[in-house]
């Protein structure tokens, strides 16, 4: 098995060298020298080298295997910090694809949102075949994902532009879930450990929510957009349920709203009862999150819920009458192959959900998956890459497209989460997060506002306390954050 040693002189952490790296060579067998002389005595033991040293006159690049087998030379002052980023990298995959096979079809990118380079590219005026060409030739990007996102982004300029510069979406975080699923890492509270903490946070809550809407409208703005997020919402009661929308609805005109979204989320959460509250109060999209329609998987991914319930809790929200149903599955859970996804989108395909979000299971370091690991049999990145072909496949086939595609660190695969939708039931919400040219106004423990200046490209994040006691006992210290918006 090949392996790398490589010295970095010079350069930010931004440039994401690393996180590149990772795309040729196994984490565990990439060695990082301090200086020269660890180098070359590290190179006694690997394969491979290579160097990059910054002198802020020239960056060079070399590959080393006992000598220069390759060298490349960059001069600072001929490139802008951005497109300079974009060489560097550039340079290193064409060096390392000499000797490695990389694992990933997405060239050099290795950012949460690559469809925001389309975008930048339309907003220069630059045709789609220059684009087109931008994206393989520069960014190394293999053409069905360059496909994907040409597409994702022709699909979005319809929601995202003309931007109105007086629209703000608000969303509230409700961070409780029944349990804390396998693969989880969202600062999420289990309701057995902290639910008693839960009555002063919805209150809190609430009172943040009115502060917020307070200064968007002392600035003359208005909120066009909502989204209630967790966690799982409907973790809380009815009584919370109906008393949180309550305050929404008395503060916001609801009918200058162009959506309004509460991720109902787990089955075993879900009850007629709430799904009609948030009727009532005019919410018109919700989303229903199985994962998997798998028995088995269920179980191993800590769901108190089995695949009937699904079914069953979908048909009373047809009955209940939403605009909108959305599904996330996530593929590559463990134990799973292409036939155990193949039949999970059949399932869901059969209940005709407007939306279904695609989601490449990711290994973060916060979940107990990762802190498990050995435990559990991880699909194979081709495999999981066989999934998300397939799912495509079988969406399409039914007239539902991709509108809008991010990514993840720790993704197997390297691959990507893809929104599906049939058309007229594109989330606006999701649209913008991704694409970060319009201003969020966050509520709640771990919520993070964003607030976006899209003349200059550029946005700013303000992140409320992750922790829930940090939460509740600084609270005054998150209403002050939301007098920034101000500035």
């Amino acid at each position: 098995m090949n392996k790398l040693t490589v010295l970095q002189q010079g350069l930010s952490s931004n440039f994401e060298i690393d996180n590149l790296l990772e795309v040729f060579v196994l984490k565990a067998n990439v060695a990082h020298a301090e200086d020269e002389a660890d180098f070359i005595s590290k190179l006694n033991t690997t394969h491979l080298g290579l160097r990059i040293v910054n002198d802020m006159q020239t960056i060079v690049i070399q590959m080393i295997q006992t000598k220069v087998l390759d060298s490349r030379t960059l001069f600072v002052c001929e490139h802008d910090v951005k497109m300079l980023k974009v060489l560097v990298k550039k340079n290193i995959y064409e060096l390392l694809a000499q000797h490695f096979i990389p694992l990933s079809k997405w060239g050099i990118l290795v950012g949460i949102r690559p469809v925001k380079i389309v975008h930048e590219c339309m907003d220069e005026g630059m045709s789609l075949e220059a684009i087109r060409e931008r994206l393989e030739s520069l960014y190394l990007i293999h053409r069905t994902k360059v496909d994907l996102m040409m597409e994702v982004a022709i699909k979005e300029r319809a929601y995202l532009y003309p931007n109105d510069p007086d629209a703000i979406s608000l969303y509230l975080c409700i961070p409780f879930c029944p349990t804390r699923c396998l693969y989880c890492s969202f600062p999420s509270n289990d309701m057995k450990q902290k639910g008693k903490l839960l009555p002063e946070y919805m209150e809190k809550l609430e009172t943040e929510t009115i502060h917020a809407i307070k200064h968007i409208k002392s600035l003359g703005k208005k909120v066009d957009c909502i989204y209630i997020g967790g966690g799982t919402p409907t973790s809380i009661s009815a009584l919370q349920l109906e008393s949180l929308l309550a305050v929404i609805k008395n503060h916001i005109d609801l009918s200058a709203v162009k959506e309004y979204t509460v991720e109902a989320g787990r089955p075993d959460t879900i009850t007629r009862e709430k799904l009609e509250i948030m009727k009532a109060y005019g919410v018109d999209r919700i989303c229903i999150n199985p994962q998997t329609m798998d028995e088995k998987t269920l179980v191993t991914i800590g769901r108190a819920h089995d695949a009937q319930s699904i079914t069953d809790v979908m048909q009373i929200a047809r009955e209940v009458g939403f605009k909108t149903i959305n599904m996330d599955l996530i593929l590559g859970l463990p134990g799973e192959t292409v036939v155990n996804s193949s039949k999970t989108i059949k399932r869901l395909l059969e209940m005709m959900p407007e939306n279904i979000t695609i989601h490449t299971l990711a290994v973060k370091r916060a979940s107990r998956l990762n802190e498990d690991l050995d435990l559990y049999e991880l699909s194979h990145d081709a495999t999981v890459e066989a999934m998300l072909d397939q799912a495509e496949m079988a969406l399409r086939g039914q007239g539902i497209s991709p509108y809008y595609m991010y990514r993840q660190k720790k993704m197997i695969g390297h691959l990507e989460n893809v929104g599906y939708s049939i058309m007229g039931h594109e989330s606006l919400y999701n649209m913008r997060i991704m694409e970060e040219k319009h201003t969020i106004i966050a509520c709640g423990a771990g919520a993070v506002s964003k607030l976006c200046a899209p003349e200059e490209n550029r946005f700013e994040r303000v992140a409320n306390f992750k922790g829930l006691e940090d939460y509740l006992n600084r609270f005054d210290e998150i209403l002050e954050k939301k007098t920034l918006l101000k500035k």
